[in-house]
């Protein structure tokens, strides 16, 4: 059993020990940790051993002092220090900080139970707590991609160093959506240049996504909205190519129909006509020619 499968076991038998004796408390007027701690409640934390306080501030934890868990736990980590408490405690420092969406104090702890743990069980699941801390901020960022790019750097980071951890397929699953998030950037900004006659713009964005982003679910659009930038530019061949590439790859969707319905309005099929970068990629995904 993993270091987290036990927070979790312990997690689950705590809720139903304070369920348990919070009815006993009611009854005797006292509260089971009220009389746990009894008159030592006053008392500085020195007096308690680190596993006294590790459990309090799990205690705390549970009911919902995040708080006051985490600074009890940064407490056994600083009484306590190199103690398997001191340990346990830094781990679930960095979950702590997550639950309370402090991330980048989350950041801090998980890669400090790294650098400090790197072989220990629980050094997975702090990667995992470092990557999520970056893909959990995704959508609060606008237009600035650098979390999202630090998402996918530690979530690589736990596929490739863990690849037989729990975690590890999680964060293939978020891989493929902060990826898939970086696409729908570029097209989101790609749309507002092409919407305000900003066509040279607007290719620039779909260029991107269909070059880098190929298998993200906007590659479509993004070859679609190539064939209206360039035709509103006059550039037929591209259009045409860009078209070619829309149908051998996604005949079925509206954009091609779309897309078709534009290049027959001028007289025009899809079909890779002239040079250029989309001539290269005609060349590598359709005829399957790659030098």
């Amino acid at each position: 059993m993993t270091g987290r499968s036990r927070f979790i076991l312990r997690t689950v038998t705590a809720f139903a020990l304070v369920a348990s004796v919070s009815a006993c408390g009611n009854r005797n007027g006292d509260g089971f940790f009220a009389n746990f701690w009894g008159s030592k409640a006053e008392a500085p934390l020195e007096t308690f051993g680190p596993e006294e306080i590790y459990k309090r501030a799990e205690f705390q934890l549970e009911s919902n002092d995040i708080d006051e868990a985490v600074r009890l736990f940064s407490e056994v980590e600083r009484l306590y220090p190199y103690s398997e408490w001191a340990k346990r405690a830094l781990i679930m420092q960095a979950f702590s900080y997550h639950a309370d969406r402090d991330y980048e104090n989350s950041r801090a702890s998980a890669q400090r139970f790294i650098d400090f743990y790197p072989a220990d069980e629980d050094a997975p699941y702090a990667q995992y707590l470092l990557a999520i801390s970056y893909y959990d901020q995704i959508d609060q960022v606008g237009r600035d991609q650098g979390l999202t790019f630090q998402a996918l750097q530690a979530l690589r980071t736990v596929i490739e160093r863990y690849p037989d951890s729990v975690y590890a397929k999680s964060s293939v699953l978020k891989f493929d959506l902060a990826f898939d998030h970086l696409a729908s950037k570029e097209m989101e900004i790609g749309r507002y240049y092409l919407k305000r006659g900003h066509y040279s713009a607007a290719i620039n964005r779909f260029r991107v996504v269909v070059e880098e982003f190929q298998t993200t679910t906007h590659t479509a659009e993004a070859l679609h909205r190539l064939v209206e930038s360039y035709l509103s530019l006059g550039l037929t061949d591209e259009a045409q190519t860009a078209g070619a590439i829309l149908g051998y790859n996604f005949q079925s969707t509206g954009f091609y129909q779309d897309s078709y319905n534009l290049l027959k309005g001028r007289g025009l099929e899809p079909e890779a006509a002239g040079k250029g970068w989309l001539q290269d990629i005609y060349r590598q995904v359709v005829r399957g020619q790659w030098l």
